[in-house]
């Protein structure tokens, strides 16, 4: 097979593809092919051609942790974001920080999170980190209760565009979280003791309400039964009224 003919083969298998693509899994797609089946050489080399093809485009062919993905070249992810209205998933400073802390230090048990952040770690955290399929379970340490030992996952370094661990940053140069990835939108944590004072305001100013809406029903009732004993007043008013003109005489 030409080289030609395999790089424009591969091209169209990556843009078709759901999912990053293996080597291996690349390979038996030419398994049927016995006469003009590639080698592995030349499809690595179809590959780093189609990577230079794609340089400073819209799209880009990357490498990550499950293989070979044509993607958004990431200047321009904040134009193509827009065609889809689902908001961009919003993280606390606390899971980002528990997530670092499982990238650089894994395997890492809660309470060695706990340890080194000097707050407890939600359980919340945890499951949210391992329901997006960036955290698993590598293990259980040989110690007394024999805790869990966190550790992260393919999913998490092709979020990231990393073929591997050794690609993070240093912990030198993460000096902001903010910054950590773009895509990573922080939540503002109110402070509890902010929290607590809203909360009483909000719950001082429900009380202020029922309470004035309790009164003004109270006057409400007060002024209908006002109303109804001036209504029978005059009524009766009226009755005697009728009653005295019925028994005067009448004069001729």
């Amino acid at each position: 097979m030409e080289q030609a003919q395999l790089k424009n083969i591969i091209e169209a298998i990556l843009l078709t593809a759901d999912q990053p693509m293996e080597m291996r899994k690349l390979e038996a797609l030419f398994e049927a092919d016995e006469e003009l089946r590639p080698s592995q050489d030349n499809i690595l080399q179809a590959l780093q051609d189609l990577q230079s093809d794609y340089e400073g485009r819209g799209i880009e062919l990357k490498e990550v942790a499950s293989g070979y993905r044509m993607q958004v070249e990431p200047s321009n992810a904040p134009w193509v974001s827009r065609m889809w209205e689902e908001k961009v998933p919003r993280y606390s400073r606390a899971l980002l920080e528990t997530l670092v802390l499982i990238a650089y230090r894994q395997p890492i048990t809660r309470g060695e999170i706990e340890e080194i952040r000097g707050v407890s770690v939600s359980s919340h955290i945890v499951k949210t980190l391992t329901e997006r399929e960036w955290v698993r379970v590598l293990g259980h340490k040989d110690v007394p209760g024999r805790p869990s030992m966190y550790g992260t996952t393919r999913d998490f370094l092709d979020y990231f565009n990393l073929k591997s661990l050794d690609e993070l940053p240093s912990l030198a140069d993460i000096t902001d979280l903010d910054k950590l990835h773009p895509e990573l939108a922080l939540e503002q944590e109110v402070p509890a003791a902010e929290s607590d004072e809203a909360s009483e305001t909000s719950d001082n100013s429900n009380n202020s309400d029922n309470s004035d809406n309790s009164d003004n029903s109270g006057e409400n009732a007060a002024i209908d039964s006002e109303h109804e004993l001036t209504s029978e007043k005059v009524s009766e008013t009226d009755e005697l009224q009728d009653d005295e003109n019925q028994k005067e005489p009448v004069v001729e």
